[in-house]
């Protein structure tokens, strides 16, 4: 029997990537979609023959067994904690809450309803799956670097993306929570008892670094308030250190991402372009460096964003799993903590080109 599923928000990832990949997909059927705007919910039955509805309130939990959230940021909690009450499990991909508080909504609704499962694309890549396979050959894990850097990718300049009434946070909530949950995903879940983070905002407002490939609506939204770039240095409990930086635009050439793994028996190395933008590395490359010799690993040829459909082949067991209730709000917890001290470590300094007054994002150079 098919899993009956739901689409609540029919922005871009709604429209273009879970609705499509949905009707797509065997395990999948698409009994509804939602959104409270009557021009998008117009379009999608008119493209697909869907009932539309303005509200979850409008579905049926004896007729809906999962709902895809793709809602802004800042409705994450509300409509998961609102579907979860309902009797209706949840798949709601990054971020999935943007704080503490957030985070317990979550775990009372879940306990009364459904189950809630979180998605996490970039750890099904085929390049990625290959690099936790080396791991167990590294010895003790010492360093992790974690980068995902775009040449020109800031989403809708003056959108909901950038606002951080709306979506918490900038790249570090975007890019930087997929790079987290490639961590836990090749090492586990760990406490971080160090966090220093730096942070700056040099393209977000310029229309020229914009990610034009997705086909983003103009706005007349007021100019953005988050950041483009995150640079920070963690320590996990476990002792294993870790770097990251994510960035929305850059002086790049090409979008790359990267994730290099210390160990005391050897490094891997992944090299290659999450996401969906045609400006990415032209294949991914992983290495594996002993002794000086390194190692190129041969990698299977991928379409882009398979990732993202690969996630849905499993979703039918998971939900039917009731081990698997709880576990998508404590993994947020953790991640969300991090967010939270990341960003009250780079207001701990003032850059040098900012007014003392300045209430924007600002440079830390210590903890």
């Amino acid at each position: 029997m098919r899993v009956r599923a739901a689409v609540v928000g029919l922005g871009w990832a709604g429209r273009e990537l879970w609705l499509r990949l949905l009707r797509e997909h065997e395990d999948f059927e698409v009994v509804a979609v939602v959104d409270p705007d009557p021009g998008s919910r117009a379009a999608a039955t008119a493209a697909t023959g869907l009932p539309a509805h303005a509200g979850v309130a409008d579905l049926d939990p004896r007729s809906v067994d999962v709902a895809v959230v793709a809602v802004p940021n800042h409705l994450h909690a509300e409509v998961a904690a609102a579907l979860l009450r309902r009797g209706i499990s949840v798949f709601l991909e990054k971020p999935v809450c943007l704080s503490t508080a957030e985070a317990d909504t979550l775990a009372a609704a879940e306990r009364d309803g459904g189950t809630l499962l979180a998605g996490s694309a970039a750890a099904h890549r085929g390049d990625v799956r290959e690099l936790a396979g080396l791991l167990p050959g590294l010895g003790r894990i010492r360093h992790v670097d974690l980068a995902w850097v775009r040449a020109r990718g800031v989403p809708q300049p003056g959108g909901w993306f950038t606002q951080r009434s709306k979506a918490g946070g900038g790249v570090l909530v975007d890019l930087g929570w997929h790079l987290l949950d490639v961590l836990t995903a090749l090492l586990g879940p760990a406490p971080v008892a160090q966090v220093i983070g730096s942070v700056s905002d040099d393209f977000v407002n310029s229309g020229a670094w914009t990610a034009a490939w997705r086909e983003d609506r103009p706005t007349d939204a007021p100019a953005g308030d988050v950041e483009d770039t995150a640079r920070g240095f963690l320590v996990r409990e476990d002792g294993i250190s870790v770097s990251l930086r994510a960035s929305w635009a850059s002086h790049e050439a090409l979008d790359a991402s990267v994730i290099a793994v210390e160990g005391s028996a050897g490094t891997a190395r992944l090299h290659c372009t999450f996401g969906f933008s045609p400006n990415r590395a032209p294949e991914p490359v992983l290495t594996l460096t002993r002794e000086g010799t390194t190692q190129r690993i041969p990698l299977p040829a991928e379409p882009i964003g398979i990732e993202y459909g690969r996630q849905l082949d499993g979703l039918a067991g998971l939900l039917a799993d009731p081990g698997r209730r709880g576990l998508a709000v404590a993994q947020a917890r953790g991640t969300v903590r991090l967010v939270e001290s990341f960003y009250a470590s780079a207001r701990a300094a003032r850059p040098a080109d900012r007014a003392p007054d300045s209430t924007a994002h600002k440079e830390v150079r210590t903890a």
